[in-house]
């Protein structure tokens, strides 16, 4: 049922914890170490890539500049591991939380007909197509298959809303049977694909494809700011038809997509302090705003962790000590001939909690076979670092992706 050539997710648990990689789409949840339900919630502006002039007050949620088709969602952050925000379905629209994951193409949410089984779909929010007067049946079964099992369920077609835009109809998959524990502590009901066409399961024309060809939105770009402060009242946002200066820092360098399926750019190297070079005659990098981690081949993430002096621990995670931070090197990539930086507070990841703090790398292996594979995945610990602009581009240039250093926000009040 999944015609591209792509590999299948993978998915990784332990007791205490789960890594959930998508392809390129990655959720790590530490369960027994922190509150079950805290997010930052809130929102703000992204930027686009002809310069439009920066607006003078910030625009109310859901409402374009004027003569501007531009929207915006607020985004909420869990632990700077799952980043996600709210659509409707349905008439009246009915609420759900999504990742919006450039890792896959297919937009899905639980269903109220959902297996009795299905332990998820009674934890989340679930799609009821009688309660929706626009609703329209569609019946054909799709499938994605993860690595624990097989999220399965019927393809139907109802109005979305989201981020301002009401009233266009999409097709979409209500889940009747999701993988138990992958998708049970996840603080989102289902996941809205902004990849390619050619990743949607089932052919089906992902919601992105169908706002641009009804005129909905300026042009086939959206960008992200993930906000990495989790004491800041926002948890980042996403914006459909452009983006917003107000988050980056200038220049944009802009880097072109080798194939359109996943976000897929060539790396031409990475720097980790002065002493270790890896990718080093330049190796394929897919940017996913669904993976939460940096991943790569195991010899050269094993090479890596050595060096920042990162040590193993269970499903391929890896303990750094909190105190050695202002003393570990940067890990730098080079793309599009610039180098971004990442400082070891970009790319360790702390969890605090009653006083008591832990701190893990940012890094995991990852061997993704050919050949799509080898490739390195730049997720929300590279994006939440740098803005990224996500350009479809037009029949005078391909597609291409914007990056630039995002400003840093102010802190909760």
């Amino acid at each position: 049922l999944n015609p591209s050539p792509h590999p299948a997710p993978i998915m990784l648990e332990s007791w205490e914890n789960f890594l959930y990689i998508h392809s390129g789409m990655a959720y790590f949840t530490l369960l027994g170490m922190i509150p079950l339900r805290r997010v930052n919630t809130g929102f703000k502006a992204l930027n686009p890539l002809r310069v439009w002039e920066k607006l003078a007050e910030p625009p109310r949620l859901g409402a374009p500049p004027p003569g501007k088709k531009t929207f915006f969602v607020p985004l909420s952050n869990y632990m700077n591991a799952q980043y996600y925000g709210e659509i409707g379905l349905g008439t009246p629209p009915q609420n759900f939380s999504v990742v919006f994951d450039t890792g896959s193409s297919n937009l899905w949410v639980p269903s109220v007909r959902c297996h009795f089984f299905s332990l998820p779909c009674w934890l989340h929010h679930r799609f009821n197509p009688k309660a929706s007067s626009s609703f329209r049946s569609n019946g054909t079964k799709f499938a994605i298959q993860y690595g624990t099992g097989r999220l399965a369920g019927i393809l139907s077609e109802d109005k979305l809303t989201i981020g301002g835009i009401t009233g266009e109809t999409v097709t979409f998959g209500e889940a009747l049977w999701e993988p138990s524990l992958v998708f049970t502590f996840a603080h989102f009901d289902g996941i809205l694909g902004l990849g390619f066409p050619v990743l949607a399961v089932g052919g089906v024309q992902p919601p992105l494809d169908r706002l641009v060809d009804q005129g909905l939105l300026d042009k086939p770009v959206f960008s992200f700011y993930l906000n990495r402060n989790p004491e800041a009242a926002e948890g980042g946002e996403l914006v459909l038809g452009g983006s917003d200066p107000a988050h980056y820092i200038p220049p944009l360098t802009f880097v072109p997509v080798t194939i359109p399926a996943f976000w897929q750019i060539h790396m031409e190297r990475v720097q980790v302090g002065t002493g270790l070079t890896l990718c080093a005659q330049g190796c394929a990098a897919i940017l996913d705003t669904g993976t939460s981690l940096i991943t790569g081949p195991t010899e050269e993430i094993r090479a890596l962790q050595k060096v920042i002096g990162a040590v193993p621990l269970l499903m391929g995670e890896y303990y750094i000590e909190c105190s050695k931070i202002p003393t570990l090197p940067p890990v730098s990539f080079l793309l599009g001939g610039v180098w971004f930086n990442l400082t070891a507070q970009d790319y360790v990841i702390q969890i605090t909690r009653s006083g008591f703090s832990v701190c893990l790398s940012g890094f995991m292996a990852l061997d993704v076979p050919p050949p799509s594979g080898p490739l390195w995945i730049l997720g929300d610990v590279f994006l939440g670092s740098y803005v990224a602009v996500f350009d479809r581009g037009d029949q005078k240039s391909g597609a291409h992706v914007g990056l630039a250093r995002a400003r840093p926000r102010g802190t909760r009040q």
